[in-house]
């Protein structure tokens, strides 16, 4: 996974926001709109912290984005998220510990990371009576988001091969 970076990253700025302070920042121009487009989707929409830190955690597999897959936001363990759910995510467990409603979101992230287009009817079905059509919208921005901070990651390369389970608050998304 880690490879060979194909750029030279700057030195981390030390801000604590994993935006800020990767190889996403030699975009300088375009740096500021992605931070606050990520601080947004945490702080601006009416998704649980749970159900966007389970969209978030589905695509961090489905990139295989070490540092992604290692991260933990503060504000989904402060409202009930744990480890032991975080591993039944990727599991053949998912029927144990997730609500419909967190089932529905996890459909919505796999549609959407695989084949948007084919979703089928009865998934379609599943997610609109669990969500609303803006909270649809809020999802489908917050993986927007999440898999392009992710494969801008891995495709810029250099990624350790594992990094540990790490805290961090979502303040640090804002700043």
């Amino acid at each position: 996974m880690g490879g060979i970076s194909r750029i030279s990253a700057p030195a981390p700025a030390g801000t604590g926001n994993l935006i800020r302070d990767s190889a996403l920042a030699l975009a300088s121009e375009t740096l500021d709109t992605l931070v606050t487009l990520s601080g947004g989707v945490w702080t601006d929409g009416t998704l649980s912290p749970t159900l966007l830190e389970l969209l978030r955690l589905r695509n961090a597999k489905s990139v295989n984005c070490t540092v992604c897959k290692a991260v933990r936001y503060d504000v989904a363990k402060q409202d009930g998220l744990t480890e032991e759910r975080i591993a039944q995510l990727n599991s053949d467990r998912m029927d144990e510990g997730f609500s419909d409603r967190e089932r529905a979101a996890i459909a919505f992230a796999d549609a959407y990371l695989g084949d948007p287009a084919a979703i089928p009817a009865e998934t379609a079905a599943r997610i609109r009576s669990q969500f609303s059509e803006a909270e649809i919208a809020q999802m489908a921005v917050a993986l927007v988001t999440f898999n392009l901070s992710s494969r801008c990651a891995v495709s810029l390369g250099g990624l350790p091969e594992s990094v540990p389970v790490m805290e961090v608050p979502v303040a640090k998304l804002v700043d």
